[in-house]
């Protein structure tokens, strides 16, 4: 019985690999359509929700300041980075116009995690571009990417070095940290 359940629990998980090539096969689809920008993003922003860890990801790039937040500032921060983080995703994102990203291989760092490597592919526009994609495989069934590395530089850690900036620069007060996560989603 512990045999056939490692079998069918198995057959049914989906490889990080498979999963990355997948998710950037539908936002490739997505920047080749002749629609708006606004569009665009909006398919992005679902994309989004569904494949990457915006909860995890958020509580990341908070550091050791979400220890002193309670639940309802927690709430509110996770409101917050999650549509700041989706515009930001989206917007950058839709600039591309049909990126060919192709998948090279993987790296199983634990049961956790696993490195997937790919290669933004070079056009007469841009050079080659390597992308490394940290996905959380906790659930099998449900792979979440909870990084990008793009040439060496991680944009988990970037966005928290960002917000312990922020935070440093005004006395570790989280309200204008929400306030310019606030804004940046406004605009």
């Amino acid at each position: 019985l512990l045999l056939i359940n490692l079998i069918v629990s198995t057959a049914n998980s989906i490889e990080a690999d498979v999963f990355v090539q997948s998710t950037v096969n539908r936002a490739s689809e997505i920047l080749s359509k002749n629609i708006s920008k606004e569009e665009k993003m909006n398919s992005l922003k679902i994309i989004a929700k569904e494949t990457v860890d915006i909860r995890g990801i958020g509580f990341y790039s908070l550091g050791s300041t979400r220890k002193i937040l309670n639940e309802n500032q927690k709430q509110k921060y996770l409101e917050l980075f999650e549509n700041y983080f989706l515009k930001s995703f989206s917007s950058r994102l839709s600039e591309y116009t049909n990126p060919k990203i192709e998948v090279q291989n993987k790296k199983i760092i634990n049961k956790n995690y696993t490195i997937v490597n790919s290669v933004l592919i070079s056009t007469s526009d841009r050079p080659e571009v390597k992308i490394d994609w940290r996905i959380y495989t906790k659930n099998p069934d449900d792979p979440l990417i909870r990084d990008l590395i793009i040439e060496g530089l991680s944009l988990a850690r970037t966005q928290k070095e960002e917000f312990a900036s922020i935070l440093n620069s005004n006395d570790g007060d989280v309200n204008v940290l929400f306030k310019t996560l606030e804004d940046f989603s406004k605009n």
